[in-house]
């Protein structure tokens, strides 16, 4: 087997795990690392050679941005200090901490080596937690903290990481150019995603087809992490101010076909890649098997202490953070997203997965130094993280079900539906308002008003069948029944309307581009 083999293997492998996922109720990115290691270990499976510093910018701009449009600038920053505490401030812990036990217990291995391991373990990875936390139907409020603290960690630990490996390659090290760096990285990155996500908003609105958006909007995260990066900012950062931007400003209401298109593009482009990252993190078993030859049990003496550091540091942070977010919270009047009760706390706690970006950086450390020498203990701090990485993957993401189940933290449903039907009703209010608005200058007949002003009570009701008091759902229900049928049959026609057409295509002369264009007619008409 070779490399491109083994790629379309993983491909396949990404589109299968997340149907057995569902059924065994279990994260597809978890399934996937497991399925990547199995193959590490065959001996027909080609090592992957992939250069470590085109891991980051291939993988993370596609990933981050998908992950931010199921999110809002609304929601980030009426969850700004909870994502602080956990992106920044827990990431800075960590790293700390896990520097200060690598230190102790691994013989000879340098400060800012020590300080490079923590600071890229240090990450929960966004993309995990996303998944992990959306297939398991957790409070809204707990898988917005967790997104948030995935999407934005990366940039404090990617700026540590760099600072730590300058620091070991030169042998100098200054804190206050370290923190000039950390601020200079994000303003530079928030203007190239500011400027960006402008850009890419006028020139949407000029390509207007659907085709040339969507293709745009791949393009646009790449632009942004690779320019960010060209000019000494954060990449990730960049991502995440570029999607922020657009999907705050770059969404037309009736622009429908690209918005359907784009949501079924981009839910390929997640799964795809996402399965390609997390089957190279079990893949990585190759190297690690390489290192430990010989010392298995000294290595992984280390990686368990690492990741008892790692998972333990996450639990003591979390308990007084909650708490002083609670205390906070009851003291101001704001819509803020917090965890309640100890529950809550557990699951978020059990929920920091590291994988993509901590392989990726591991994988980045040097060779060499500027002296010539070898970086020092490089393939014991590459496997230490990769360790760390399967154990907080694989343990945590298989019992994370069985946690949440046990503990009992679901969604708020009653909560949900309630949010569901007021916005229902803003539906249907919004609709009556412009049919009121057309009657002042149009007279319409009696009898299309009626059928309108109905149509725009089926529009909620359609969304929140609640929404109505009980002889009108009663009403609807029968509109509803007879509207089926009347679908029913229609799909029928239009059924047979495209056979017709697509038989067409196998005539002699037919010209397969009319035919195509008059087949996807029909199909946009059957969305209707």
């Amino acid at each position: 087997m070779d490399q491109l083999a083994l790629l379309f293997v993983i491909l396949l492998a990404a589109l299968v795990s997340v149907p057995v996922g569902e059924y065994f109720n279990l994260p597809a990115p978890v399934l996937m690392t497991v399925f990547g290691g199995v193959l590490a270990v065959l001996p027909f499976v080609p090592n992957v050679d992939i250069p470590p510093d085109l891991i980051l910018p291939a993988l993370l701009p596609p990933l981050l941005y998908a992950a931010v449009r199921r999110t809002s600038w609304r929601q980030f920053t009426a969850n700004i200090r909870p994502i602080f505490l956990l992106a920044v401030a827990l990431v800075f812990v960590t790293t700390i901490c896990v520097a200060a036990v690598a230190h102790a217990i691994v013989p000879g291995l340098p400060v800012a080596a020590a300080v490079a391991l923590g600071a890229l373990i240090a990450p929960p990875d966004p993309v995990a937690a996303t998944a992990v936390a959306g297939q398991l139907g957790l409070p809204r409020r707990l898988v917005s903290i967790l997104e948030g603290e995935g999407l934005f960690n990366d940039v404090t630990a990617i700026v540590l990481y760099h600072v730590a490996i300058a620091a070991a390659i030169s042998g100098e090290f200054s804190p206050w150019e370290a923190g000039l760096d950390l601020v200079l990285s994000a303003v530079v990155a928030v203007v190239i995603g500011l400027a960006l996500g402008w850009g890419a908003n006028k020139l949407m609105s000029l390509l207007g087809d659907a085709t040339l958006q969507i293709g745009l909007s791949l393009l646009v995260p790449y632009a942004s992490y690779v320019l960010a990066e060209e000019l000494h900012g954060s990449g990730v950062l960049a991502v995440l101010t570029t999607a922020l931007f657009l999907s705050e400003y770059a969404t037309d209401a009736d622009d429908v076909m690209t918005r359907l298109a784009g949501h079924t593009f981009w839910d390929i482009i997640d799964t795809l890649v996402t399965g390609v990252a997390f089957g190279l993190i079990g893949l990585e078993l190759h190297n690690a098997i390489r290192t430990a030859s010989g010392r298995w049990a000294e290595l992984l003496g280390w990686a368990a202490a690492v990741a008892a550091v790692v998972i333990l540091v996450r639990l003591l942070w979390l308990l007084p953070a909650t708490w002083l977010t609670k205390r906070l919270h009851a003291r101001r009047d704001i819509d803020e997203e917090i965890p309640v009760g100890w529950r809550e706390t557990v699951v978020m706690w059990w929920s920091g997965m590291r994988g993509v970006a901590s392989v990726a950086l591991a994988l980045a450390i040097p060779l060499t130094t500027e002296d010539g020498g070898p970086f020092p203990d490089r393939d014991i701090i590459v496997f230490i993280a990769f360790g760390v990485i399967i154990a907080t993957l694989v343990l945590q993401g298989l019992t994370l079900p069985s946690l949440v189940r046990r503990l009992g933290v679901r969604a708020d449903s009653e909560r949900e539906k309630d949010f569901e039907k007021e916005l229902a009703v803003r539906a249907t209010k919004a609709a009556r308002r412009k049919l009121r608005e057309i009657e002042q200058v149009e007279d319409l007949p009696e009898e299309l008003s009626e059928q309108m002003l109905r149509r725009a009570f089926d529009i909620g009701i359609r969304i929140s069948p609640d929404m109505g008091e009980e002889e009108r759902r009663e009403a609807h229900q029968k509109r509803a029944r007879r509207l089926k049928r009347v679908r029913q049959i229609q799909s029928e026609m239009m059924s047979a309307a495209r056979h017709e057409v697509l038989a067409a295509r196998s005539e002699p002369g037919a010209d397969p581009e009319i035919v195509d264009r008059v087949l996807r007619h029909l199909d946009v008409r059957s969305l209707r």
